[in-house]
């Protein structure tokens, strides 16, 4: 299956991201910060138990959501950036949450061509390819259409390299 293809590790090593969205509702936006948002929670986020960055949400913008990844709801979130002071792990980057946002719909089946992003990023973070997850090269499937490669932090890792 054809999935966007996002290596965090490369994407989140730019100062400043140069890959055009082909979002048009919001054109000064780019629908590539939300999804490094989607993949990073998904992926990197420790999901606390007490979770600080939910807490300290005076909007109530942040929840868990039932399959315990954190979850932002976008129209209650006024950039306040709480959550991103709260964050223990500095996992919720203060670029990842603006108050105007796009969503990123991976653009696939769109057309025959390749979605923007995929074709303008200079360091090719981002592609569209047939890919299935791979734990040993730490490729994750997050939801249907997307793929992220990154090392997933786990509670698994932390204990296993305590007892080390």
């Amino acid at each position: 299956m054809m999935r966007l293809f996002v290596d965090l590790d490369i994407c989140n090593s730019c100062k400043e991201c140069k890959a055009i969205c082909d979002y048009f509702y919001h054109e000064q936006n780019n629908g590539i910060t939300s999804l490094r948002e989607y993949a990073t929670f998904a992926t990197i986020c420790r999901h606390c138990e007490e979770a600080p960055c939910v807490n300290a949400c005076y909007h109530q913008a942040l929840e868990r959501a039932p399959d315990g990844h954190i979850k932002r709801y976008k129209m209650r979130c006024t950039s306040c950036k709480s959550c991103s002071i709260a964050c223990p792990f500095g996992i919720i980057f203060p670029d990842f949450i603006p108050y105007l946002d796009s969503k990123c719909d991976y653009c696939l089946g769109e057309s025959s061509k390749l979605p923007s992003c995929a074709t303008s990023c200079p360091h090719k973070a981002i592609e569209v390819k047939e890919v299935e997850e791979d734990l040993e090269k730490n490729i994750f499937l997050v939801g249907e259409h997307l793929a992220v490669h990154t090392r997933k932090w786990s509670r698994e890792d932390l204990q296993f390299s305590k007892k080390k």
